[in-house]
This record gives C-alpha cells, sequence and structure tokens, in this order.
C-alpha cells in the first residue's frame, strides 16, 4: 500500500510580509540632497528642542567683543580726553596737527594777586623789580620725561621779574599733549616726535606771545631744543639759558673771511684750532685709531728688540761654551 502526500501550502514569516510590502512600495533607498544655505527655522526649533546642548543660531549667539588696543600694557579705549586732566590755567594749540598743552603766566595777573595780599615791604621790593625789569617773555623747555609740571614753581616768580609773559609746553610724547601719528598722505611728512617739530614748536610759540624775541631756558634735553632754536633762527632768540645741559656733541663752529695778503684775493674757510675748538666725530675717530696703531706699533718694536737682545746673548753663550769644551781647545789648538 503506497503512503499518500498531502500538500500544506507554507505561510511565511511576519518579517517576510513586511519586507515584500516595502519592496512593492518602491520607497527610494537615497534621500533628496538639501539645497546650500542656512536650516529652514521649524528646522532648527526642532532640532534646538530636541537637542537641547546644540549650538544656537547666529540670531541667537551673543555680539562678539570687539579686541581691545593697548600700549604699553595701557588700554587706550580707557584713556581720558587731555582737557579733562588740565587744569583750568591750560591751555592747547594745535601745530601741524598735534595738540600742544601749555600753561602761559603774565606779569599782570601776578601784579593784581600781589596787590591785593602784600603789604609795604613786598610793595618795595616790588618797585625794586620795577627797575630791573627786562620785559622779553620766556619759553620754559623741559627735559626727558617732564612736562610743565616741571616748571610749576618758577613760573610765577620769573613772570614778575621779567615784567613779560612766562610760557612753558608740554614737547611731544609728554604731558598731555596729543599722541599723534605722522599722515600717509603726505609726500614728506614731519615727524612729531622728532626735533625739528620740537624746534618749530618752540618758534610758532613765540609767534603765540607775540614777541619778536625770546628768552629760551632749557634743562636737560631741553637744552638741545633751544640750541637747535638758536641756530634755526637767531634773531627770534634774546637769550639761552641751559641748566644741566643734556648736549651729547655741541655744533663745529666754521667762520668764513677774506685774506687781504693772500694772491688773487681767494676766500679762505678759517677753522680754529684751539683747544677749545672740539674736533667733529669722524676726526675723532680717526684720531684715536691712529693713537691705538702707535701704540700697538710700539709695543711690537718693543717686542722685537727684546727677542733680538735675547738670540744675540744666546748666540754669544754658545760661542763662548763651544771655545772653552774640548774641541773647541783642540780646534783652537790645530789652528
Amino acid at each position: 500500500m503506497q503512503p499518500m502526500l498531502t500538500l500544506q501550502s507554507v505561510q511565511p514569516p511576519p518579517a517576510a510580509a513586511h519586507l515584500r510590502a516595502a519592496a512593492s512600495a518602491k520607497t527610494p533607498l537615497l534621500l533628496p540632497r538639501r539645497a546650500a544655505g542656512p536650516p529652514p527655522a521649524s528646522a532648527s526649533a526642532s532640532a534646538s528642542a530636541e537637542f537641547p546642548g546644540s549650538v544656537p543660531d547666529s540670531a541667537q549667539m551673543a555680539p562678539r567683543r570687539r579686541r581691545r588696543r593697548s600700549v604699553a600694557g595701557i588700554d587706550q579705549d580707557e584713556l581720558l580726553d587731555p582737557e579733562a586732566l588740565a587744569d583750568p590755567d591750560s591751555g592747547f594749540y594745535e601745530i601741524n596737527g598735534v595738540r600742544l598743552h601749555h600753561k602761559v603766566c603774565s606779569h599782570e595777573d601776578e601784579d593784581s594777586s600781589s596787590d591785593q595780599s602784600t603789604g609795604s615791604t613786598i610793595a618795595s621790593d616790588s618797585d625794586a623789580v620795577l627797575k630791573s625789569q627786562i620785559g622779553l617773555p620766556i619759553l620754559l623747555l623741559h627735559g626727558f620725561g617732564a612736562s610743565v609740571f616741571s616748571w610749576s614753581s618758577v613760573m610765577r616768580p620769573l613772570a614778575r621779574i621779567v615784567r613779560a609773559k612766562v610760557l612753558a609746553f608740554d614737547r611731544p610724547a609728554f604731558g598731555l599733549t596729543s599722541r599723534a601719528s605722522r599722515s600717509a598722505d603726505d609726500a614728506k611728512p614731519l615727524n612729531p616726535y622728532s626735533m625739528a617739530f620740537s624746534v618749530l614748536a618752540t618758534l610758532a610759540f613765540i609767534d603765540y606771545l607775540g614777541a619778536e624775541k625770546a628768552i629760551l631756558v632749557g634743562h636737560s634735553a631741553g637744552c638741545l631744543v633751544a640750541v637747535d632754536a638758536y641756530f634755526e633762527a637767531p634773531e627770534r632768540v634774546a637769550a639761552l639759558v641751559l641748566v644741566a645741559p643734556a648736549i651729547f656733541a655741541p655744533r663745529k663752529a666754521v667762520k668764513e673771511g677774506q685774506s687781504g695778503e693772500e694772491e688773487g684775493g681767494q676766500q679762505a674757510q678759517r677753522v680754529p684750532n684751539d683747544e677749545n675748538s672740539p674736533p667733529n666725530l669722524f676726526a675723532r675717530i680717526s684720531g684715536g685709531f691712529l693713537e691705538l696703531w702707535k701704540h700697538v706699533a710700539g709695543l711690537v718694536l718693543k717686542m722685537i728688540t727684546a727677542i733680538r737682545d735675547v738670540v744675540r746673548s744666546l748666540c754669544l753663550k754658545a760661542v763662548v761654551a763651544f771655545l772653552r769644551s774640548s774641541l773647541g781647545v783642540v780646534l783652537m789648538g790645530d789652528g
């Protein structure tokens, strides 16, 4: 008897049925690429809500702090205006874009204050001062690292003595004078921190006082400004007063004259050669090298002479020793 075979329909598993349904829907495997640009607001909002620690967008970010400018460890954005720091009797005078801080003391103010606060004894002293008045303004030039404050204790007495105005100003880079930079627009800009600018400012303040001449009083490095101002415009300087001058090399005086005894009447430049006239820098350097070489040559000559004397004495000793030896005696005897 043959066994009967029964066929049963096999049902697919649930997972296979799910895959077949997804294949029939023809869902694309690659998603479309999003266009370039910032994400939409809804997407960023949903992302922020879903991920609290995510980076916020540019609208929610705090503004970036501007970098501060610092010079020598000092924040330049926190500096006050020089006019806010100046005294009530201070003034500012602009020269080539630089605002120079200065103070002026007048003898008229001193006379009015002395009349109100002095007695008969001081009045007699003021009468003596009136007889010895000078009548020329004075410009005070401070040294390195100083300012108008250095002259605060002498400005009023000087104004009372000379019976004229006394002016002191802050040289560029010192005091309350503005810190200016050279302009790139000019072909040959004048450096506000150069000696030429300080000389220009000195002569400009003489014009500011309305005087034809003035007395220049310099201290330390300010003496060089006073001397250079005299060489620049000697007709504007009545006198020079140099207090502890810090002048490295004085200028060399050169006189030009015409000698009548010379043939042809030619002009000759006469340079004083006395001990008081200092030579220029090149002459001093060349003279120093010449003296050094003379000294070295003398030492070498002495060494050569000493070596020659030593060699000569050694040769004499060797000859004497040879003649005293037996071989020398035999040779001398045979001769």
